[in-house]
């Protein structure tokens, strides 16, 4: 500020009218600025004083100084004093306060003193904990070695230890297995000694040490010890089998699978041993099974009831064909040779014990061939997974099953073998047939697989002789004498009964596999017998008993179906098509035996309109005899139909149908005779003659309730 004490300010030219405001134009005041020229300041220059005025136009105490008019020098010089006053003050303080200072830096001094001994101090501190460092360092690193050497002589204490453990023989291992009995003890020391020798064969470290050397003799004549010890004494436990009367498969449950680690050492230890075994055990079961089902085959053969031979065929007449053939024994014993009846019980009994023959002979009672075929499979099923589950758990082997069951496959093929070309019961076999197909769905669900080939060995057998069976049924119908086999009487014919119980028992057992190729031949056997009934009905010398004839046996078959079950099908509904349109055919013929010209006056004119032909009109002339006839007799009429209907058809309830119908369908011709008397001229003449359609309404309610 000194720097400008030559600038004089001089009163602004517009500051009359404004001079009373408080607000201060800084920018009007530095406008109006005039500068004197100080010759000492030549070198001063004041570009860029108006911007800093500019910028100080908000400072206050500018702004005061400026609006008072006060003149910078002045101001300084103000300031200047003030300043000066200050330091003297100032410096009286220091003066005053001069002894104070004195002490203070003469604490100073001593505090700076203390100090450095306390550094000194440190430091020889701090050179003591290096050195100290330095130790616990070197100490660490002892530790850590003599640790890694713990280490290492542990595992090596360890291993060492183990390998004497798994090496040596104890005296009492010796002592067991040399004088001691097989029993469970043995059995552990067993297994101790087959870690030894698997330990000493394995390691190939072991068999390069010394002490192998000493040890593995030792070892040798234990296990040479062990594994004749243990043959003698499974090879005694094996003939224990052979002994008649014993429960094998207690035996094996309780004795030999206790000691089922005496096959596993000889497996591993002893293989020639062990194939002794094996051999010895296959040929015992072998041997004692196949004998077992060789007397379970005969037993069961005492109680065998012969169904069906190769004469009891659909087809072949009851009655002796020739001088010196023996007459065929009644059906009393085989009325199964057709009908399934109560044998299809055996299959909800499928999975009921085996018979045992002694107890059934006994009681004399005969059996059907397919229930003992259910006894043998049983066993033979049941006798199957004992052994199957035994040999896989005793020897860990499946194919020694297979070796051992070579006999009994072999005795019961041979019994099958025999009785199967001999076997004429179609029913039987298809029996059998589906019981081999239980069977299989048992041993699934067991899920033991051992028996599948045989099974399916046996089915594909059954298949063929049903076939051949079959055939022979259907060949009889085919061949059938209609001579010797037609009888007179319009009842049905025992042929056609035998078809109809043979054919809803094999309907009834193929509704569970649903065969179809046995559908086929279903088929084929429904059209041989049509033709063949078609024959034996032409041999009436009546058209009508011809129809009843068809009647009565269409009419058993479908109520034969219908008991067998509702499997009937496509044969039970060609059938009933067969007796709907013969009932219809008899119907037609029992009204026109009894109303003959009534109903061809009703077929041939009663549709007409009686006006329409004027040449030869309709006359009341013509129509009043047949009026008169029916009124005279149209009762009686009915009476003779329905006792002709009741001795015609055998079962009563078809019969009562067939003459309602014929009823009803009378009531129909009558009506329509009745509507053409209406339309002739004169015709109301005859109403005093005509049946009302009530009476004969009532006529066949009457009937309607007996039935």
């Amino acid at each position: 500020m000194a720097d400008v004490a030559g600038v004089t300010v001089s009163p602004s030219i517009g500051e009359t009218s404004d001079a009373q405001k408080n607000v201060f134009d800084l920018g009007a005041f530095v406008g109006d600025l005039t500068l004197e020229e100080d010759p000492s300041s030549d070198d001063i220059s004041l570009e860029g004083l108006e911007q800093e005025l500019d910028e100080c136009k908000n400072n206050d105490v500018v702004a005061n100084i400026l609006s008072k008019g006060t003149k910078l020098r002045d101001y300084t010089k103000g300031v200047e004093n003030d300043l000066r006053k200050v330091e003297l003050d100032s410096i009286q303080d220091y003066i005053k306060e001069s002894d104070n200072l004195v002490s203070l830096h003469d604490q100073i001094r001593d505090c700076d003193s203390i100090l450095s001994q306390m550094e000194t101090l440190l430091s020889g501190f701090q050179a003591e904990i290096g050195s100290i460092s330095s130790d616990i360092k070197i100490l660490q690193e002892k530790s850590m070695d003599m640790s890694l050497r713990l280490k290492n002589r542990k595992v090596a204490e360890s291993k060492l230890a183990k390998f004497v453990e798994d090496i040596i023989v104890p005296p009492r291992m010796v002592d067991i297995l040399v004088d001691g009995e097989v029993n469970e003890e043995y059995m552990r020391t067993l297994e101790i000694l087959s870690k030894k020798l698997k330990f000493v064969e394995v390691d190939q470290m072991v068999k390069a040490s010394k002490a192998l050397k000493d040890v593995q003799p030792e070892l040798e004549k234990l296990r040479q010890k062990a594994v004749s010890k243990v043959f003698d004494f499974i090879v005694q436990k094996l003939y224990a089998l052979r002994k008649p009367k014993t429960n094998i498969q207690i035996l094996q449950q309780s004795v030999l699978l206790k000691y089922k680690y005496v096959v596993t050492f000889l497996k591993e230890h002893g293989k020639e041993i062990y194939n002794e075994v094996r051999a010895a055990y296959i040929d015992t079961m072998n041997k004692v099974l196949s004998a077992h089902f060789r007397a379970y085959i005969q037993a069961l053969e005492k109680l065998q009831l012969d169904i069906a031979t190769y004469n009891d065929l659909i087809g072949v007449e009851t009655r002796s064909s020739g001088l010196f053939t023996r007459a065929r024994e009644p059906l009393k014993n085989r009325s199964a040779v057709f009908a399934l009846g109560d044998r299809i019980n055996i299959l909800k009994e499928i999975d009921e014990p085996a018979l045992i023959p002694h107890i059934a002979e006994a009681s004399s009672i005969k059996y059907p061939y397919e229930l003992l075929f259910r006894s043998l499979q049983k066993l033979l099923m049941d006798t199957a997974t004992s052994e199957y589950n035994f040999c896989d758990d005793f020897f860990g082997e499946e194919s020694i099953f297979y070796e051992i069951f070579s006999g009994p496959f072999g005795v019961i093929d041979e019994h099958f073998n025999l009785v199967l070309p001999n076997c004429y019961d179609a029913i039987g076999l298809m029996l059998m047939i589906q019981i081999i197909h239980k069977h299989q769905l048992i041993m699934s669900r067991r899920r033991i697989p051992c028996l599948d080939s045989y099974l399916d060995k046996v089915n594909i057998s059954l298949w063929p002789r049903f076939k051949l069976v079959f055939d022979m049924h259907l060949s009889s119908l085919r061949n059938a004498n209609v001579k010797t086999l037609w009888e007179d009487d319009v009842h049905p014919h025992y042929v056609m009964r035998r078809y109809a119980e043979f054919t809803a028992s094999l309907i009834h057992l193929n509704a569970e596999c649903g065969d179809g190729q046995l559908d086929l031949n279903l088929e084929r056997l429904r059209m041989a017998v049509d033709d063949l009934l078609i024959k034996l009905a032409k041999n009436f010398p009546k058209q009508k008993l011809q129809t009843v004839f068809l009647i009565n046996n269409y009419d058993m078959t479908i109520t034969v179906l219908k008991e067998a079950g509702p499997e009937g099908g496509k044969i039970q509904m060609h059938f009933e098509e067969l007796l709907k349109s013969n009932t219809t055919i008899f119907v037609e013929e029992l009204l026109q035996e009894h109303f003959n010209d009534l109903i061809k006056f009703v077929k041939s004119k009663a549709s007409e309109d009686p006006t329409s032909n004027p040449d030869k009109p309709i006359t009341v002339a013509e129509v009043e005899p047949l009026v008169k006839d029916f009124a005279s007799r149209w009762k009686a009429a009915i009476e003779l139909m329905h006792k002709d209907v009741i001795t015609s058809f055998s079962n009563f309830l078809c019969g009562m149908e067939i003459l309602r119908a014929a009823l009803t369908q009378l009531l129909l011709y009558y009506t329509r005779l009745s509507d053409c008397i209406k339309r002739i001229v004169g015709g109301s003449a005859l109403n005093k003659d005509l049946v009302s359609i009530s009476s004969i309404m009532y006529e066949i309610r009457k009937y309607s309730r007996t039935f």
